[in-house]
């Protein structure tokens, strides 16, 4: 945990917010590739952290967002400028909830046999901090001091 300029507490985060080849609850399968395109236009400054798909009090940012062979990875600091930030540093903090879920425009998709989609192209508007997501997987941690600056310095 760090101040930020006086303001308030920090707590840095990262994890997986989508992995690639896995199957989430809806049916839906997210393909390597799918988030290329709309990185490279919005930038993780484009993408929006929330909490619980919240658009009315953004929790935090993201600053990195990156496809790597596993998956969607995201990183960031989730700031106690704002109540609802404050209560999201707090049960992040204290381990009650650590699931990631993307909210995204689909752009291309091919349907699945039996149900659900291969997803190809997608446009994400954000990434939630939640209790449950819905690949089971995609979770996030806090990061500790060391791990930080070493993510910031890598950035």
């Amino acid at each position: 945990m760090q101040a930020l300029n006086g303001s308030g507490e920090t707590l840095e985060v990262a994890g997986y917010a989508s992995l690639f080849d896995i199957e989430d609850q809806g049916g839906d399968l997210v393909r390597a590739g799918a988030f290329a395109e709309g990185l490279k236009a919005r930038g993780p400054t484009g993408v929006r952290m929330l909490f619980q798909h919240d658009a009315a009090e953004p929790v935090g940012v993201w600053d990195e967002i990156a496809e790597d062979g596993r998956g969607l990875y995201v990183r960031g600091r989730i700031l106690s400028t704002a109540p609802r930030g404050r209560a999201a540093l707090g049960l992040v903090r204290e381990g009650a909830v650590d699931g990631l879920s993307i909210g995204f425009r689909t752009k291309r998709s091919a349907p699945r046999p039996g149900g659900g989609r291969d997803l190809l192209q997608l446009d994400l508007w954000e990434v939630s901090i939640v209790t449950f997501p819905m690949l089971a997987q995609a979770r996030l941690r806090v990061l500790g001091a060391s791990e930080a600056r070493l993510a910031a310095s890598a950035a």
